[in-house]
């Protein structure tokens, strides 16, 4: 069994590990309240990112590598497996921070805003985004860079499955850490791990339709595997809390966009008449709702 396989295998369990605990906590049946429109987002972006995104990332960053600087293939081949995946931290889950931070500007959150419109949180939103943002995300092309360079298959195959499952934690309708909340004896694990990596209280705080309640915080918490990153460059909140409510403020008003703008745009674009999914068009904020 090679890398890949080993990789896809384990990730698979961890997909359907994470899925069947928000079934046997109910979590899934109470919360996600998914529309067809919702689902087909979901699916195809993830058959995309599987079929498509990555393999064309990791495809390119080979031939570029053997066309512009063959004599550095496997250069990094020697490198023991600890400089490995320190590098492949931050070269992408450090770049994947800053990435998803400035999806949060105005020019990119069009990218972006699929991720946030879902008015629920699940596994299955993990890679509900648009198809450009993953295509233009630096990471998945540094990372194809450093296979290149001899980063091993094996050391990379470890490092995707055990961010993969932080993420997916993070977006997993069953709170795995609220358990550690309530228990006396577990805070302190929990003060840790809240402050290392992104959990489901610091993600869905970042998924909030709101910041008045002070839970919220859709503009901070945008680490994916690891939560440092927001406390170094000082966008973290943590309260042990969660949302109300998640989502978009816009969809709540004016209605859901459709599965094919939100994946597809500038290519295909909005008919909404308060959308940023067209050109020349804008977020709808709190701010907006405020001023109306």
């Amino acid at each position: 069994m090679n890398a890949a396989q080993l990789q896809n295998i384990l990730l698979l369990c961890v997909i359907l590990g994470f899925a069947a605990m928000e079934f046997i906590s109910r979590r899934y049946k109470a919360n996600v309240n998914a529309t067809a429109n919702d689902t087909k987002l979901e699916l195809f972006m993830f058959v995309s990112l599987l079929a498509v995104t990555q393999p064309f990332a990791i495809f390119m960053t080979s031939k570029l590598g053997a066309w512009l600087a063959p004599d550095y293939k496997n250069a990094l081949a020697d490198w023991p497996w600890w400089a490995m995946f320190g590098l492949l931290i931050l070269v992408d889950d450090l770049t994947q921070y800053w990435w998803h931070r400035i999806s949060h500007s105005p020019l990119l959150w069009p990218l972006h805003r699929a991720h946030h419109s879902a008015q629920y949180m699940s596994i299955r939103v993990t890679f509900r985004n648009n198809f450009f943002y993953y295509l233009m995300m630096p990471g998945l092309w540094l990372a194809g860079s450093l296979l290149y360079l001899g980063v091993g298959g094996m050391v990379y195959a470890v490092y995707i499955v055990l961010k993969l499952t932080i993420i997916l934690g993070a977006h997993c309708a069953w709170r795995w850490d609220e358990a550690m909340y309530r228990v006396p004896a577990l805070r302190p694990l929990a003060w840790v791990l809240e402050r290392v990596i992104s959990t489901p209280a610091t993600h869905w705080a970042h998924h909030a339709i709101t910041n008045d309640d002070g839970v919220g915080h859709y503009k901070g918490n945008f680490g994916n595997m690891l939560f440092i990153w927001d406390l170094m460059f000082g966008s973290a909140l943590i309260t042990r809390q969660y949302p109300a409510k998640v989502g978009l403020i816009d969809d709540e008003l004016f209605g859901q966009e459709h599965w094919e703008h939100q994946m597809f745009f500038p290519l295909l674009q909005s008919k909404r008449e308060h959308s940023a999914l067209k050109i020349g068009g804008t977020a709808y904020t709190e701010e907006s709702a405020r001023q109306a």
